[in-house]
């Protein structure tokens, strides 16, 4: 695994899509792999998402609605998006108000298979 190549997606993530302000990837359990984060602290925001992310998958089957996609959390002064990366890792986005979340959409779905690959996990279900 190469955390300098993760580093160097989540840069590339904020810097195509505005309002991006953190990112960061864990492992499922909550474990930090790599940051790309000014003010926030990624080891608590990893296992607060891993956290988010079980809870979202777990409605997500209970509903019968299908797989899982992402974790969207609006706040006031912005978003925190966490998405699944196989089923062994996520990653997580943060962003301000005026993010423009029709492109983190489209660009975090390259993101997520990017990193899948670099991390080479198993593919979700």
């Amino acid at each position: 695994m190469s955390q300098e190549a993760i580093v160097l997606e989540l840069a590339g993530l904020r810097g195509r899509v505005m309002g991006v302000t953190d990112s960061v990837v864990s492992a499922a359990d909550g474990l930090l792999v790599a940051s790309d984060t000014d003010g926030v602290q990624p080891q608590s925001l990893a296992a607060l998402a891993a956290a988010a992310l079980g809870l979202g998958k777990r409605t997500s089957s209970e509903v019968g609605m299908g797989t899982l996609r992402e974790v969207v959390t609006r706040c006031q002064g912005g978003y925190v998006v966490i998405y699944a990366v196989g089923v062994e890792a996520l990653l997580v986005v943060m962003g301000d108000e005026g993010m423009d979340t029709a492109t983190l959409r489209r660009e975090s779905r390259r993101t997520v298979e990017r990193i899948g690959e670099i991390l080479e996990v198993t593919p979700a279900v």
